[in-house]
């Protein structure tokens, strides 16, 4: 029998999410060691005491995962972890924080495939307005969706500063143009949802960001996509369970959160079990879980 696979998963938060240990425990790991409140400065240390204890063949049976709830300080302790690398002690690092990269990832690959199968189309020039834009899984799908030839906008809820910040890093860490604008006023989403041709709802639970009439002043709206699972829903007129199904009254398709939340759960075990299946080591994050999201939700 081999060594044990191990996992480290590392937060800066006072607890683990529960989620993410259930999930890579059933995905095959026969241990989950959290390690809480760790800063950008602990990972060094941290990676280097999880390669060294364990030889060339324990360090192909160890990995890393990296939680919190900021994208880009979890990206930032991936950049961390890697340089502490000392091939060939050497492991692989799973970044996805509140689980936002597999989330995004499923949201946005879910809608591809509803503009492929109920309009013959894809991503690529479509407007995407991006409503709660100011949180992890906003910040992740904007930037999927432009990496894949979109036109992104992150829309905010309390002013333009906090989503112009988000847009300028997005541009400096994945060249990517990114647009942002205020979505604080009912108006001001009316004039947002009027213009865009797929929605992407990713607030916080239990808030309604669009209402329906605001959503029949899209006339070129093909697809509403709403993570929200928790009533009322964040887009009215989607269901939870939707999947590509007509919305009341318009063209448009809408996707539901436990739609969104089957690819993402997928995807997310499919991430882990790479991890332990690969013989070299590996660097996954929502570029990653966007490649596998596309290929499950096909």
């Amino acid at each position: 029998m081999g060594n044990p696979h191990i996992l480290h998963m590392l937060t800066p938060l006072k607890h683990m999410s529960p989620f993410d240990v259930n999930m890579a425990l059933d995905a095959g790991y026969d241990a989950a060691i959290p390690y809480t409140n760790v800063t950008i400065e602990d990972v060094a240390g941290l990676v280097q005491d999880a390669i060294f204890s364990r030889g060339p063949d324990g360090v192909k049976r160890t990995g890393m995962f990296i939680g919190g709830k900021r994208a880009i300080e979890a990206l930032d302790m991936m950049d961390r972890a890697k340089k502490a690398m000392v091939p060939p002690f050497e492991i692989s690092v799973f970044a996805d924080p509140a689980g936002s990269f597999t989330t995004a990832a499923a949201m946005v690959a879910c809608a591809k495939e509803a503009l492929k199968q109920k309009f013959s189309t894809g991503l690529k020039g479509k407007r995407v307005a991006v409503f709660g834009g100011t949180g992890v899984v906003a910040f992740a799908s904007a930037v999927i969706a432009a990496m894949d030839g979109a036109s992104s906008t992150l829309i905010g809820y309390d002013g333009p500063e906090r989503v112009r910040k988000l847009a300028e890093e997005a541009k400096a860490r994945f060249e990517v143009d990114i647009g942002y604008a205020d979505g604080s006023t009912e108006e001001q989403k009316s004039a947002l949802a009027r213009d865009a041709e797929i929605i992407f709802a990713a607030g916080p639970a239990g808030r309604r960001l669009l209402t329906l009439d605001q959503l029949k002043e899209a006339k070129n709206l093909l697809v509403a996509t709403d993570v929200n699972a928790v009533p009322p829903s964040g887009v009215e007129g989607v269901g939870v369970k939707d999947n590509a199904k007509p919305i009341s009254g318009l063209k448009a398709v809408g996707i539901g959160a436990l739609a969104v939340g089957n690819i993402k759960y997928r995807t997310e075990a499919g991430l882990f079990e790479q991890m332990i299946e690969s013989k070299k080591p590996l660097y996954l994050d929502f570029r990653d879980a966007y490649a596998l999201a596309q290929k499950l939700a096909s």
